[in-house]
């Protein structure tokens, strides 16, 4: 089974003002809301909330008011991924799930300051330039950049993952790993960076090298989904069906309708031999999508264990 390419995410916010990423596929009748505060509950102005919808493939982004409140009407119900984002604060991601006919709970998140960040406005230019340079895939650009950044801010070393991003969208994943440990000797209990130098590792088919840097983080603190599938797939290709079970799960509970993490429910369960739950995993497979070629192979995997 393969492992999802896993993607990164710059440190810090683009300020760009809310729009339409492409055409409104994600449009429907459901609606959410929230709040973003930093860790003292001050409402944050002006932070990025970018929400993507799996279902559409596509997605939108919009920004808090004075308040600190995001809405976004009017979309389709299914799995949304959303990233919250602010220049000097530690970005967070969330998967929900959104009921077009019904009231979805209100979202409320905290986000935490970069220590070490003077936040002047040269440096906010400066940080808006290469993230942008970065979103444009012209990482050598901003690179340059975020380096001009440490030489004005020697100590906000947390742009030393940024510069780590730059040469993991390259696919240079051992010289992002040497910038991700630059973060890491200043903060070495950082979930996110650990977890980047396990997708590097994954990324570059080591992967007893990502399971022993992913088994760094405490499980309950894992809320990237892929990132959990990833992990269940190095475990499932040992064989270790029951570990593997775990990450899925958990994979699942996140992103209800994560597909792939639902079909290896499925076949972890298989190799196990606990065939009630193999079907129960492929009903729900077939309960988010019932059309594609492999939905015609959890078909087949369903009349065999029915038949037994």
């Amino acid at each position: 089974m393969t492992i999802r390419r896993k993607t990164v995410a710059i440190a810090f916010a683009l300020l760009l003002a809310g729009g339409l990423l492409a055409a409104q596929e994600y449009k429907g009748k459901g609606r959410l809301m929230g709040f973003v505060y930093d860790e003292a509950g001050a409402p944050l102005e002006g932070a990025t909330v970018k929400l993507f919808s799996l279902r559409a493939n596509i997605g939108f982004e919009t920004q808090t008011d004075k308040e600190g409140k995001w809405v976004a009407a009017w979309i389709r119900g299914g799995g949304w991924n959303i990233d919250f984002e602010k220049v000097g604060y530690m970005p967070k991601k969330i998967s929900v799930d959104v009921a077009e006919y019904s009231r979805n709970p209100e979202i409320t998140i905290n986000l935490a300051k970069v220590e070490g960040m003077v936040i002047t406005d040269a440096v906010k230019d400066l940080l808006i330039k290469g993230n942008q340079l970065f979103e444009a895939e012209q990482y050598a650009e901003a690179e340059a950049v975020y380096n001009e950044i440490l030489a004005q801010s020697p100590d906000a070393y947390i742009i030393w993952r940024n510069i780590g991003n730059c040469y993991f969208a390259r696919e240079d994943y051992v010289k992002a790993e040497e910038y991700y440990l630059k973060v890491l000797e200043k903060d070495p209990r950082n979930a996110d960076v650990i977890l980047l130098i396990g997708n590097s590792y994954a990324n570059r088919g080591e992967a007893d090298k990502a399971l022993e840097w992913y088994g760094k983080i405490e499980f309950a603190k894992i809320e990237d989904p892929i990132v959990l599938y990833n992990i269940g797939t190095s475990l499932y290709n040992q064989s270790r069906f029951e570990d593997a079970l775990r990450y899925y799960g958990r994979a699942v509970e996140i992103q209800n309708e994560f597909t792939d993490a639902i079909y290896q429910t499925g076949l972890a369960n298989l190799a196990l031999g606990k065939n009630e739950d193999a079907v129960a995993a492929f009903e729900r497979y077939l309960a988010v999508d019932a059309d594609s070629e492999r939905a015609g192979q959890v078909r087949g995997f369903l009349d065999y264990l029915k038949k037994k």
